[in-house]
């Protein structure tokens, strides 16, 4: 018996992706709703109560809403949008950060997918934390760039069209009020005090991420080298499917001394490089922004609430 999905916001990117990635599924039954209904709250209840699990790809108000219309108590829902990250109701869907995590996702009818940057930021800031590494008061600087595919459907448009403004060529840091809608995932899921400084760019490739966060190793709370760092993530991350350590400073992956952000596109896999010296350590993520950053997450996020391998339909 297939199970049955309803995704809640298919037109958008995330939404498509997610669509994508279950077309050579035989498993599940996808619920569609007429074009011209596909706003009309009464009948996306019904798509999302007849549901076994219904994916929101949708801005956040309207997440809101859609969880109110659920009745059904065995709708299981996983939420791509922000609004319910940092409610300890619901489960955040990053399964491999610590087996807690994985276990509530697995037995929760409420799952928030985390935001892109937000997943190659905790990737990195939870097992420091968590080791004991990274004070809880550290004054944490986060840069990060991303393909423009995050950006979504309108600037998409823009950086696509014909005669587009000569600025969409260059790098572009936005977010400049220091009020990044993935900042507060980012300062409770680690467990910091403060949220970081945050500078995310938005530049002129599809998709493909990369987020770096910069340690002095005078102010952190216990004396490492960077090879023991790397060694605490190569630990804490062994035997995941998704999420990888290369060797330190990247030998054997990186065919020359650069990280580059594209590499990982149309994948569910994310890649933690520590590099640097012993005064000045570098970690980056490198990942899919639409795929281990949204749509291949919230299938992962799937695949365990159902209790199936968590690579089915992933690669």
């Amino acid at each position: 018996m297939s199970v049955k999905v309803f995704i809640d916001g298919k037109e958008g990117t995330t939404g498509l992706k997610i669509f994508e990635r279950f077309a050579k599924r035989s498993d599940l039954e996808i619920i569609e709703i007429d074009e011209e209904k596909r706003k009309d709250s009464s009948e996306r209840a019904k798509c999302i109560n007849a549901s076994d699990y219904t994916f929101l790809c949708l801005p956040d108000a309207a997440s809101i809403e859609a969880v109110s219309l659920c009745t059904n108590p065995k709708t299981r829902i996983i939420d791509a949008s922000t609004a319910h990250r940092v409610n300890p109701a619901w489960a955040y869907g990053f399964p491999e950060l610590d087996k807690n995590f994985r276990e509530k996702i697995q037995v929760s009818n409420r799952v928030a997918n985390p935001g892109c940057y937000a997943s190659g930021f905790n990737a990195i800031a939870y097992p420091l934390v968590k080791s004991g590494i990274l004070p809880k008061d550290y004054p944490v600087c986060v840069n990060a760039v991303s393909g423009y595919s995050g950006a979504g459907k309108k600037a998409i448009a823009l950086y696509e069209a014909e005669g587009r403004n000569v600025e969409l060529d260059s790098p572009r840091l936005y977010a400049l009020t220091q009020a990044h809608k993935h900042l507060p995932e980012m300062k409770l899921i680690p467990g910091l005090e403060y949220e970081p400084v945050f500078n995310p760019y938005v530049c002129d490739y599809f998709q493909g991420m990369t987020v770096t966060v910069g340690l002095h190793t005078r102010l952190l709370a216990k004396k490492v080298s960077a090879k023991d760092v790397w060694e605490m993530f190569a630990k804490h991350y062994d035997g995941c499917n998704f999420v990888k350590v290369p060797a330190f400073m990247g030998e054997g992956t990186l065919s020359e001394p650069f990280i580059p952000a594209n590499t990982l596109a149309n994948t569910n896999l994310m890649e933690v490089f520590v590099y640097g010296n012993d005064e000045r350590i570098c970690v980056t993520t490198r990942l899919d922004n639409l795929g281990k950053g949204a749509s291949g997450a919230a299938v992962q996020c799937l695949n365990i609430m159902m209790g199936i391998d968590e690579t089915t339909g992933l690669i």
